[in-house]
């Protein structure tokens, strides 16, 4: 079997495998084909995956013979038009927001595994790419808001004076949350958080944080780890109490987002007006639409003196980590469809393999997708 290794595109500085994972695939006797300066962005050179055993190619190799094609971002439709009929590509295929493509992809008859849709059980944890990435993206999302702030965040007390910690607060306890949390608490912030799942709560205290607490939250137990939406009078409650709450904060980190549907707005403009000038929101829900009413995706919008960062890819600022890790869940994801002899094995009872697959011998066979294509 030979497995390409793609380029990534525009500003994406990711890598799909890195050296490490290609020895380990070639123990499992898989041929590792990578385009080339596919890891430079990333610090992987195209000698260090020579030397890991794979062979540098060009593009239209890759996509015309190699029986698996493995990418971070969507392909475009130049790409998948150079696939052959019968292939497999798998990456963070986001297939939950662009149905048209999902379409395509089975009318071309390439069969797409997403690994962003994922069960997110404990078996699949070594898979779950949406963790991965989004522990770094509440890391670096927590440096981006200390650099841009023009205040320090641990209290200080010195000759000239006292200075009090920053005020952060963090909407959302997911994984992106739980390490913003983390971070934040290093360099000396106090922080409150908001979560919908009750659940969380231990976790945000275990980590020196207050929980705010706002009752009626729907339950998310059915939804495989997923948010899930909220009926209106649980958001005005929930507005009502981040309002009290962002009056004081310095510093808003938010990560809400609901698969396949627009991020909620948790921060009207009534909210941000209440923010005092030289705050900072980072918002991560920026590519969905953002939690803010004023947030612009991949740009820093300065709203009367606060300053807003939309940035949904923040792991990309830290390539090389983020390509190591997205490696390794691609990784445990093939060992469930590879043989010991190398070749390909679509287990469909397996629940992590079928619910990743999105399309498969022209058609779309993701229950989550044909259910959102239902209510379309």
């Amino acid at each position: 079997m030979i497995a390409g290794v793609l380029k990534e595109k525009n500003n994406e500085t990711r890598v799909s495998l890195v050296p490490e994972v290609v020895r380990q695939l070639q123990q499992m006797s898989v041929t590792v084909w990578v385009e080339q300066g596919a890891g430079a962005n990333a610090y992987y050179n195209d000698d260090a995956y020579m030397q890991a055993g794979a062979l540098i190619k060009n593009t239209a190799e890759i996509l015309s013979q190699a029986d698996v094609i493995f990418t971070l971002q969507p392909p475009s439709r130049e790409l998948i038009d150079q696939i052959p009929a019968g292939k497999i590509i798998i990456g963070m295929l986001q297939p939950l927001y662009r149905v048209g493509e999902v379409e395509y992809w089975a009318s071309r008859n390439i069969t797409a595994f997403s690994l962003d849709t994922i069960p997110r059980t404990t078996r699949a944890q070594v898979m779950d790419v949406l963790s991965s990435q989004a522990n770094i993206a509440g890391y670096k999302a927590v440096l981006l808001a200390a650099y841009s702030y023009s205040r320090y965040f641990p209290m200080l007390m010195t000759a000239a004076g006292s200075i009090a910690p920053a005020k952060v607060l963090i909407l959302g306890a997911g994984v992106a949350g739980l390490q913003a949390i983390a971070t934040a608490r290093r360099l000396g912030a106090v922080v409150e958080v908001f979560d919908t799942r009750p659940a969380v709560k231990e976790e945000v205290m275990s980590l020196g944080a207050k929980f705010v607490e706002v009752d009626g939250a729907a339950d998310a137990s059915a939804a495989g780890g997923y948010a899930v939406e909220q009926s209106e009078a649980y958001q005005l409650k929930q507005q009502q109490k981040i309002a009290e709450s962002i009056a004081k904060a310095d510093i808003v980190i938010t990560t809400a987002q609901i698969p396949g549907k627009t991020a909620p707005v948790l921060i009207t403009q009534p909210m941000l007006d209440q923010m005092r000038a030289g705050s900072v929101i980072v918002d991560l829900a920026a590519a969905t639409g953002g939690n803010t009413s004023v947030t612009k995706n991949d740009e820093t919008v300065d709203y009367h003196g606060v300053a807003i960062i939309g940035n949904s890819n923040l792991p990309a600022s830290m390539p090389a980590d983020a390509s190591k890790l997205y490696a390794k869940n691609v990784f445990n994801f093939l060992k469930l469809i590879i043989t010991k002899e190398g070749g390909l094995h679509l287990d469909f009872e397996d629940d992590i393999v079928s619910g990743a697959c999105i399309t498969h011998k022209g058609e779309i066979v993701n229950d989550r997708v044909k259910g959102l294509m239902q209510l379309a």
